[in-house]
């Protein structure tokens, strides 16, 4: 019997036992999230707030002139829209690495870690999930933005989901690399301080590349080696039926980049966790 066992180990798993799996990670994420209702307000709050009151400000001293993808000027709603959505799910990729560091701590990693399916499925399927939280939050944010006059092409709310999976890869990925080595639930203010505003500020967001190059050169250089500002680009292009293929190839080689971090972080051979002793919660 135990022959038979190991040549069904080494056989490894069916394609149904890793949807199982799959789907058991993505209903697991999704019902956090549908008991969490505060922490999907607090995803449409935080960009509304630049939408409804800070667009509104800039509207009149700050347009955009007719630059890629844009065929015409617009007004400043239009411009920093792709920017909130990309903050949507950078703020999501943080929080799920909250809820990973939290999993820690509680012990709750260890169920999730000690399952005989490769430790890679285990974390990509994690990242999918959280992936798939994100997009729907930014499809509701469009939902708002759109009865607030902000519209783009019909057809650019469908072509820009395969770019919101990809950014939404990219960033849940460092979330995911960051919470390897986030000790204590406390630390998290630090990594909101130090990597998710800088990435957000220092990027094309909230105003062009050219303006900033015109006010600052060595501000312009950090936001050009700033992932985040791909992310934004990848997002705005695909919006309004373009692509951007610098951005496409920046965005995909880094999420495979933190992709391979991560997993290679949570290797209780040879990660950050196993220096630590954090695995096992």
């Amino acid at each position: 019997m135990s022959v038979v066992a190991i040549n069904d180990e080494r056989r490894g798993f069916t394609v149904g036992q890793y949807l199982i799996c799959l789907r058991g990670i993505t209903w697991r994420e999704a019902l956090r999230f549908v008991h969490q209702r505060e922490r999907f307000i607090s995803a449409l709050v935080r960009p509304l707030v630049w939408l409804f009151i800070f667009a509104a400000g800039f509207r009149q001293i700050l347009g955009v002139s007719i630059i890629p993808p844009y065929e015409t000027y617009v007004l400043y709603d239009d411009y920093v829209t792709p920017g909130l959505m990309a903050m949507i799910q950078l703020f999501n990729g943080m929080q799920s690495s909250l809820s990973m560091v939290y999993d820690r701590e509680m012990g709750n990693m260890r169920m999730l870690l000690v399952s005989p399916f490769p430790r890679w499925f285990l974390l990509t399927g994690k990242l999918l999930a959280s992936t798939s939280v994100s997009i729907l939050q930014v499809y509701a944010y469009l939902v708002v933005a759109w009865l607030w006059g902000v519209e783009a092409p019909a057809w650019g709310y469908v072509a820009v989901l395969p770019a919101l999976a990809l950014t939404g890869m990219m960033l849940g990925a460092l979330g995911m690399l960051l919470s390897s080595v986030i000790r204590q639930l406390e630390n998290f203010a630090g990594v909101m301080n130090f990597v998710i505003f800088p990435m957000f500020f220092a990027s094309s967001a909230l105003y062009p590349l050219w303006l900033v190059q015109q006010s600052s050169p060595v501000v312009y250089t950090v936001c050009r080696l700033n992932p985040f500002t791909y992310a934004v680009e990848l997002i705005r292009f695909a919006l309004y039926l373009r692509i951007d293929w610098i951005s496409l190839a920046v965005v995909t080689g880094m999420t495979i980049l933190f992709t391979a971090g991560a997993i290679i972080a949570y290797d209780p051979a040879r990660g950050l966790i196993a220096r630590r002793g954090g695995g096992a919660g």
